[in-house]
């Protein structure tokens, strides 16, 4: 679940819009009235949305966005004559005074923006250190050296063997030089 901090000066501002996004189904990790506060709770969370004012107790929205971690959204409530500096700086901003369905759509779809986001992480293959890509190396120049194998025929048979077993290619390049 995407994590939600409220962010506005006013302490009643901040736990009414709580109560608005816990109402239809949001998980609010913290609700504060500075942007340090605010910060610090972003830094200890993976990723997430930061739903904040024109201006928190200690510093301006632009300083917030500039200070968060790069895997944070900002959504900006703010009067639309205040949206000038919102252009290109991935902040999304949604009209004061806050018509509900406005707010809740907006956030939905940002929660659905870092869902992709994490999915399509997860489906980017692992690269291989430098210590694993040598071992894969060193199995493959073992099984070519003692079976007569070209590198193509060593590294199907280390693939099969790894499937076979259900183990990862290192694992098996591992396996294949202990026996040998």
């Amino acid at each position: 679940m995407t994590s939600i901090i409220v962010v506005f000066p006013k302490p009643e501002d901040a736990k009414n819009i709580r109560n608005l996004l816990v109402r239809h189904g949001f998980e609010v990790a913290a609700v504060c009235t500075a942007g340090s506060q605010a910060i610090q709770y972003a830094e200890a969370l993976n990723d997430g949305i930061v739903i904040c004012g024109y201006r928190a107790a200690d510093m301006m929205y632009t300083d917030l966005h500039d200070f968060l971690p790069p895997h944070f959204e900002m959504l900006l409530v703010a009067s639309q004559h205040l949206w000038s500096e919102c252009v290109n700086n991935d902040i999304v901003c949604v009209a004061m005074p806050v018509k509900v369905h406005d707010l809740i759509s907006t956030v939905e779809m940002m929660v659905n923006t870092i869902a992709r986001r994490r999915r399509k992480f997860r489906q980017k293959p692992k690269e291989r250190t430098e210590s694993e890509k040598e071992m894969i190396r060193q199995a493959k120049a073992l099984l070519m050296e003692r079976n007569n194998m070209t590198e193509e025929e060593a590294h199907r048979y280390l693939q099969k063997c790894s499937m076979d077993s259900g183990t990862n290619l290192v694992e098996t390049a591992g396996m294949v030089m202990s026996i040998y």
